[in-house]
């Protein structure tokens, strides 16, 4: 079994047939899976499917290109939610700065991902972290949380960030793309017992299906994908993935037996 630590259930995109989407994940051995919070608006439906759904969980963070929408007392009442297992997703995103006052920008970001570590920390709960072309900074703000746990979303092949002890790798479909040469490079310099399966659906879509809407049932491609990468079986990547994850996410119970689907 495999779980997906990174799928935004809550996207529009799952409208129509989450209940499908649901059952196809399942029937591809993904038996857990796990809603970033990104936006405030999105955090009731997130929250909602993860009470509707036995084996979903949900995380409560603002994004960095969402922090107009960012509420401490409202993220603290999502966060103390039985199944959220989380904080995040929150960092530092560079890519898309506005045309005027970046530095300001820069700063804002900062403070509201400061702000969602200590919020970590004060729950005892791990942080789920975005990095997009800021991974210095990023760097400079979580070595100074030695005790900080946490899965580094999406993660970018910037080797600074290896340095960073109690953080684990979330590795998605960009594994599998032709232009992934670095990501390939520095794969197998993440420690294997810091390694996580995601999709981050509905984004990038892994090989063969780029172009279409991803979905968590395309893990399988994943894990076997990193298994080449690395020299492994798939069924190692799996195994190992998988209790990475429970270790990461200690709320999260583990599944010994066969899982009825629950849709």
């Amino acid at each position: 079994m495999m779980i997906d630590t990174h799928c935004h259930l809550d996207s529009q995109a799952y409208d129509e047939d989450l209940d499908c989407v649901i059952a196809n994940a399942f029937g591809a051995g993904v038996k857990q899976i796990i809603i970033p919070g990104a936006f405030g608006g999105d955090l009731p439906r997130a929250r909602d499917i993860a009470h509707k759904y036995e084996h979903i969980y949900f995380a409560a963070g603002i994004h960095p290109c969402e922090i107009e929408s960012f509420d401490r007392e409202l993220l603290l009442e999502f966060a103390r939610d039985k199944k959220c297992v989380a904080i995040g997703e929150c960092g530092l995103d560079y890519f898309r700065l506005p045309d005027s006052e970046v530095a300001a920008y820069k700063c804002r970001q900062k403070e509201l991902f400061i702000t969602q570590i200590e919020l970590a920390l004060e729950l005892d709960k791990p942080l789920i972290v975005h990095v997009r072309e800021a991974s210095n900074d990023a760097f400079e703000i979580l070595k100074n949380y030695p005790s900080l746990r946490g899965v580094l979303h999406c993660f970018n092949a910037d080797r600074i960030l290896l340095e960073l002890e109690n953080f684990y790798y979330g590795i998605g479909g960009v594994c599998t793309f032709k232009n992934a040469r670095r990501l390939i490079e520095v794969l197998p310099l993440v420690p294997k017992d810091r390694l996580l399966l995601e999709t981050d659906a509905p984004y990038l879509t892994p090989h063969p299906h780029r172009g279409e809407r991803n979905e968590p049932k395309y893990i399988p491609l994943i894990a076997q994908k990193i298994a080449e990468i690395l020299c492994l079986t798939n069924e190692e990547i799996q195994s190992l993935s998988t209790q990475n994850a429970y270790r990461l996410f200690t709320q999260v119970p583990p599944i010994h037996t066969t899982m009825e689907q629950a849709v």
